[in-house]
């Protein structure tokens, strides 16, 4: 997917944020803005709708996921958070809001790109379940237990994400359910599964 992306960045190292203007470019993105701490980002994102926000988690004035926390509460828009260091506690606060991949620093542009794909077609798929949904906070619980439906379909059928996703989207056209409904018969099955084999 080469599709183009006007890219939101928030970082406070200098020299990260012209590593982000070189190689966003490359890879066939747009920079719209490089905003050096959090409220920046707030303001940036405000005027300018971005496709997609990367932004470090430590900031001065207000760290990358409670700047992003804030911009998704008026417009949900994906995210890629990055930080120095894979903090557990940091995943958990992230995993709650619209964080759809996640990179640890030294960022190669290798990494980039894949994080940038994972990234637009987790959305994809979250603006899929959105509309199943009633509302935002339902979407986000849903998002958990689709993610733990793909995961098992992944285990299980040796498929890779996006056809997990796809198997997902057909049976619940097939048996005409909503995409949550498949995806907790499947997480319900596979429960039942693991207590039958002393799981």
């Amino acid at each position: 997917m080469s599709q183009s992306l006007r890219i939101a960045v928030a970082e406070d190292e200098p020299r990260m944020r012209e590593f982000y203007k070189e190689i966003l470019p490359l890879l066939g993105h747009q920079v719209l803005c490089l905003a050096g701490t959090g409220r920046e980002l707030v303001a940036e994102c405000r005027k300018l709708h971005p496709d997609l926000i990367i932004t470090d988690i430590k900031m001065p004035d207000m760290d990358g996921i409670d700047a992003c926390r804030e911009i998704c509460r008026e417009e949900p828009v994906p995210v890629i958070l990055v930080s120095a260091h894979d903090d557990s506690d940091l995943l958990a606060r992230a995993n709650e809001n619209h964080v759809l991949a996640y990179l640890v620093k030294p960022i190669k542009q290798k990494d980039l790109q894949p994080a940038i794909q994972i990234a637009v077609r987790r959305n994809e798929e979250f603006q899929t379940m959105r509309k199943e949904a009633s509302d935002l906070r339902q979407a986000l619980q849903d998002r958990k237990l689709i993610e733990r439906a793909k995961g098992i379909l992944m285990k299980r059928a040796h498929l890779d994400e996006p056809a997990a996703f796809q198997r997902l989207q057909k049976t619940a056209r097939d048996s005409n359910k909503k995409l949550v409904q498949v995806a907790e018969m499947i997480v319900m099955a596979e429960q039942a599964f693991g207590v039958e084999n002393g799981g």
